[in-house]
């Protein structure tokens, strides 16, 4: 059996662009893939799986481990990216399901078998765009309300800065405040901050919210520098989480060496479900949990942090996106059945899952037009004019 076309789709999901790939063979077996992508950049990571195409024709869509690394050393000449590894998780993913239904098992059973028989969820994307702490709290109800026992958001407003105002920690820590308030003590609340802030923001912001039982504080500091995260670590008494912006082995060595997190969460759609594997071994002699990131799909994203989620010993919740459920299920075959913030393990081979592509072909690809600045990331100029500028 061999790979005979890999073929990127982006299709509009309602609030963003998202991207998925198929890999067809000639025997007549294909797969799904999908990778991450963020507004503005989609284009991009389609050229990429296009390049990588021609890498792809005539391989064997079970050389998954072999081809990953070709990958790397000849088409990447070993250089790092987030979109690189994007669209080889796309195409990565798409062999997995390949590999799965050829051998009549779900991808789980090829990873080692299943360690347990549901996967929890977090509802996040359901905060975003609210303009204030009581429209945020609506919405928090209302995702209570479908069941989910978890729920992430980003209490900050303003701009993205390393140092942030007083008001500006006031809000966040008011809006942490009145979402326990109105969800109560058993709804758990992962408190996203985006590296945001810098270790000293991190740690006053977090003793303030301690007393709110914060599940977890997520990514307080840039982990491009991770002893920024240490630093936090250090200080903040919830659990800490990074990781969404690493993405091979190597970027998570100083993680566990300086013991700088509780909890790791790489994106399934950019790390893709080997070497995610292979991560979340390497977390296991350290303690340290995965919770695996999945800003994509709750199609074929979802679909493969599922099976990646079930063959991991220290799995522990994973991330479900509502603002893009609706244009999911719109284009699966069999879309999955979320029952009180967990779902089922698919049973069929490969992912488990297929694509309706005239339901695909109907939503197609939306240009948005980009203006700097975006996420409120203004000139500094604007911030502290100067005459004549």
């Amino acid at each position: 059996m061999k790979i005979t076309k890999v073929t990127p789709y982006p299709f509009f999901a309602g609030p963003k662009n998202l991207m998925l790939c198929r890999v067809d063979t000639d025997e007549g077996v294909y797969g799904w893939g999908e990778a991450y992508v963020v507004q503005g950049k989609e284009k991009a990571v389609q050229l990429y799986i296009e390049a990588m195409e021609a890498y792809m024709i005539g391989r064997s869509p079970f050389e998954i481990k072999h081809s990953g690394t070709a990958m790397f050393d000849d088409f990447s000449i070993r250089r790092s990216s987030c979109d690189f590894y994007a669209a080889w998780s796309a195409i990565e993913i798409a062999m997995w399901d390949i590999a799965g239904k050829v051998c009549g098992q779900p991808v789980y059973n090829l990873l080692g078998g299943p360690c347990r028989e549901k996967i929890r969820l977090y509802a996040n994307g359901w905060w975003g765009g609210a303009k204030s702490i009581d429209e945020t709290v609506e919405r928090a109800l209302a995702v209570k309300a479908k069941g989910f026992t978890a729920m992430k958001w980003d209490p900050f407003q303003g701009y993205w800065r390393n140092y942030i105002t007083p008001a500006q920690e006031d809000y966040a820590v008011d809006c942490v405040k009145a979402v326990r308030e109105a969800v109560g003590p058993d709804v758990d609340l992962l408190v996203e901050v985006h590296r945001r802030l810098s270790p000293y923001h991190a740690i006053h912001f977090s003793e303030r919210i301690q007393e709110f039982n914060p599940f977890w504080i997520e990514e307080p500091c840039l982990a491009d520098n991770i002893d920024l995260i240490a630093q936090a670590h250090a200080g903040i008494k919830a659990p800490v989480v990074t990781g969404e912006t690493l993405y091979n082995k190597e970027a998570f060595i100083p993680v566990f060496e300086k013991h700088a997190a509780e909890i790791i969460n790489p994106d399934i759609c950019v790390s893709g479900i080997k070497v995610m594997s292979e991560i979340s071994a390497m977390a296991e002699p350290y303690s340290v949990l995965m919770s695996p990131h999945n800003f994509n799909s709750n199609a074929v994203g979802l679909a493969a942090m599922i099976h990646l989620s079930a063959s991991i010993p220290n799995f522990l919740i994973g991330e479900m996106f509502l603002t893009v459920d609706e244009a999911s299920r719109e284009i699966m075959v069999e879309p999955f059945e979320i029952k009180n913030g967990y779902v089922a393990l698919p049973t069929k081979p490969g992912l488990g899952i297929d694509i309706d592509m005239d339901k695909l072909a109907q939503r197609p690809y939306k240009f948005f037009e980009r203006k700097f600045p975006f996420k409120g990331a203004c000139d500094y100029r604007d911030e502290f004019p100067k005459e004549g500028m």
